[in-house]
């Protein structure tokens, strides 16, 4: 986990990466979204990119994705103080269709892009756990073929030493909620269940599964 030199060096990486211009998407950006949380908590979050409200106040998941991810984390046994939390890109990726302007997941170019700054963060932080917080994510940092709806909830050690776990994004369980509450019940679950096993296989506990 971080060392108060690496939180220094991390600090330094974030005032750096407010500055990046490695792709296009720096041209439409409010802020820069760097990490923030617990860099010793031994769990790393990273979600698939900034929304509306995290560019507009420089701080991932605050919208309401932001916020079923923080009560799925106090159902899990976790706090945002507990967890460290990025994304796979910085700035946010967005379309505009008929004068609308709305999300879109991150380009391959994009994600290639922001690497440097992902791959720096993720070193310094040094989590024992990884969770990768919706598919994008999960085939960045996992595999590129990676299923999330296949293999979320799975465990994967991978050579770096650090094991990686994938569960749903939030922002996809909320949009269950209109379309079909049974479904949206059993993914919510599934959000908290693989946040639980994250907590134990951080701590060490032999029932993580």
């Amino acid at each position: 986990m971080a060392t108060e030199t690496g939180s220094t060096e991390l600090n330094a990486v974030r005032a750096e990466a407010h500055d990046c211009q490695r792709c296009d998407l720096w041209q439409g950006r409010t802020h820069v979204v760097v990490g923030e949380g617990n860099p010793h908590g031994g769990i790393l979050l990273m979600g698939e990119g900034p929304g509306e409200n995290e560019d507009a106040t420089g701080r991932p998941f605050v919208g309401r994705a932001g916020q079923l991810l923080d009560t799925a984390l106090e159902e899990a046994g976790l706090g945002r103080d507990d967890v460290y939390i990025t994304n796979v890109v910085r700035c946010r990726p967005t379309t505009v269709k008929d004068g609308s302007i709305s999300n879109r997941a991150p380009r391959a170019g994009e994600i290639a892009a922001c690497e440097p700054w992902r791959w720096l963060e993720l070193n310094l932080v040094d989590p024992r756990v990884v969770v990768c917080v919706g598919g994008p994510a999960a085939k960045a940092l996992i595999d590129k073929k990676f299923k999330i709806t296949e293999q979320r909830g799975q465990f994967f050690h991978k050579e770096d030493g650090r094991t990686y776990i994938a569960t749903l994004h939030p922002a996809y369980v909320l949009r269950l909620y209109s379309a079909d509450r049974d479904a949206y019940r059993t993914a919510r679950e599934n959000l908290v269940s693989d946040l639980r096993h994250a907590r134990h296989q951080a701590s060490g506990d032999a029932d993580s599964g």
